[in-house]
């Protein structure tokens, strides 16, 4: 009469025992603060990700300096014409609008404090880069530049996120 009832507890023994057994670690995303290396055409940046409408609403203000090579990658949900403006930010600064294959359209200056949107001709704008002034000229960076899709893909899967969820054009996804 014992038997019947030994195949179910030891069934649920070994179940309590495997839900209870160490589990791999699972990491938390990295914050909106960590610098990820992104190159473009082969030159490399530190670059946050600003990828929720907070983030990408504050940008690099409040700011008093950024290190050399550094700067923020700003990716949106779709392609559209963009616009930056300068408000509470101290630093002068170029921008870079790229299309959804991550190719450099256009490079614009910014100016501290100037609340004049910068508006890009191109409907297409997927990302932007600010970076510190004169970066893309020291670097020899021109429009049809590349961005490392590989390494924005391994950024954002630190950040949580995934490259599939954007509407990138890459052979990554």
């Amino acid at each position: 009469m014992i038997l019947p009832y030994r195949l179910p507890f030891t069934l649920a023994l070994f179940l309590l025992f495997i839900g209870c057994a160490p589990q791999e670690p699972v990491s938390a995303p990295e914050s909106s603060d960590i610098y990820f290396p992104i190159s473009i055409a082969g030159k490399t940046l530190q670059l946050q990700l600003a990828l929720t409408q907070s983030e990408q609403s504050k940008g690099l203000m409040h700011r008093n300096s950024m290190p050399t090579d550094h700067g923020m990658l700003f990716l949106f949900k779709q392609p559209a014409p963009r616009s930056f403006w300068m408000r509470n930010t101290l630093i002068p600064l170029d921008l870079g609008y790229f299309d959804t294959s991550g190719r450099l359209l256009e490079i614009h200056a910014l100016y501290p404090y100037d609340e004049n949107g910068v508006s890009s001709r191109s409907q297409e704008v997927l990302i932007a880069i600010e970076t510190n002034r004169g970066w893309f000229a020291r670097n020899k960076i021109v429009t049809g530049a590349q961005i490392d899709l590989e390494a924005l893909s391994l950024s954002l899967s630190r950040r949580g996120k995934l490259l599939n969820n954007y509407p990138i054009q890459t052979s990554l996804k």
